[in-house]
């Protein structure tokens, strides 16, 4: 078994917040990221798949397939995009870095399937001293 990496970057806007409480009580529970005027990240994902190699060609995964396939399924819908408000796959959800890494999974599981691999982990990094790991269920 052999495990890969892909590194992706975008830029997206959210905000921790619960509608049904009030403004106070976001401050109190979410913090500054609460604002309700949003707020960025700067974010890095890192896509691991893993597998056995393919003796023809010598690789796991084509990695221009994964990039493109990344890119198409997740970058291009989270990239200066408002993650609260424009993003098909978080609607109705919290827009945590936890629920978006979650979200990132099940936009690429079958997708990387398709490409002969398996999703091992999807990890995002929020800031410099944030980040998440999500190996499926």
């Amino acid at each position: 078994m052999i495990y890969i990496t892909r590194r992706e970057r975008f830029n997206a806007a959210h905000r921790l917040f619960r509608p049904d409480y009030s403004d106070e009580k976001n401050m109190k529970v979410f913090g500054k990221c609460s604002n309700p005027n949003w707020h960025g990240h700067n974010y890095e994902l890192f896509v691991t798949v893993k597998g056995e190699v393919d003796p023809e060609t010598g690789f796991l995964v084509n990695l221009k397939k994964l990039s493109a396939l990344i890119r198409d399924k997740v970058i291009g819908k989270l990239d200066h995009k408002n993650i609260n408000l424009e993003v098909d796959f978080m609607s109705g959800k919290q827009a945590s870095t936890e629920n978006l890494a979650v979200g990132i999974w099940q936009e690429l599981e079958l997708q990387i399937a398709r490409l002969g691999a398996q999703l091992h982990c999807v990890k995002l990094k929020e800031s410099e001293n944030n980040f998440i790991e999500y190996f499926g269920t």
